[in-house]
């Protein structure tokens, strides 16, 4: 079992979240759809769940088996949105992936950089995680924001990665390994220590990604 701690900065917490959050979920989800239903995860079956206690125990049971660790994120200790951390593995890969939302009235906070960062330097620093990756669509711009505050590394297009409000999207890959912030990603973003360009797109990149490939043909 990986511990779900709660870490704060400043006026952002993040905490494990809990099937008492129910409520909270369900509400900023539903009131938030048109900010979020572009970029939420579907799937490929058009079965869509509404079960919001039974996704939140799903994601505890992650926890439990070592795999995840779903965060709640807060703002001046109101619930504005969710982080996990998820794909945990461990050995000679020693990875996860990071995924975020929030909710429109708590964009321009720093919320989910905060947060991610947090997450982050608790993976690095006590879960014993090597590397950490970030997949964004590239149309998200607010996403990637976030990866250039902190300076995640840009590593590659990948090309019909998720499925994304109703289809197969395209999505930047972004990633740091624990030994290019020995800092901590935290202390490294708040002294305003990110190397410059770190975590930006190259132009080549964005053009690549702007030529779209067909369902069923090669690309």
């Amino acid at each position: 079992m990986t511990v779900v701690p709660t870490l704060t900065y400043g006026r952002i917490t993040i905490r494990p979240l809990r099937l008492r959050d129910a409520r909270d979920l369900d509400f900023a989800l539903t009131s938030n759809r048109g900010w979020l239903r572009t970029w939420e995860a579907t799937s490929p079956s058009g079965h869509a769940s509404t079960d919001v206690r039974g996704s939140i125990r799903a994601l505890q049971a992650n926890a439990r088996s070592g795999l995840g660790l779903p965060f709640a994120m807060e703002l001046d200790g109101r619930f504005v949105g969710q982080l996990n951390v998820s794909g945990i593995t461990y050995g000679s890969l020693a990875s996860a992936s990071i995924g975020y939302w929030v909710v429109q009235s708590a964009a321009g906070n720093n919320v989910t950089p905060t947060a991610v960062a947090l997450a982050v330097d608790y993976c690095f620093r006590t879960v014993g995680i090597h590397r950490i990756e970030i997949c964004i669509r590239p149309e998200n711009a607010p996403s990637l924001r976030v990866v250039e505050k902190l300076g995640f590394r840009y590593e590659g297009l990948r090309r019909r990665y998720i499925h994304i409000n109703g289809d197969w999207r395209d999505h930047f890959c972004f990633a740091l390994v624990a030994e290019e912030v020995r800092e901590g990603v935290l202390d490294r973003w708040v002294k305003g220590a990110v190397p410059p360009g770190a975590g930006s797109v190259p132009e080549w990149a964005r053009a690549e990604a702007a030529q779209r490939i067909l369902p069923g043909r090669p690309g």
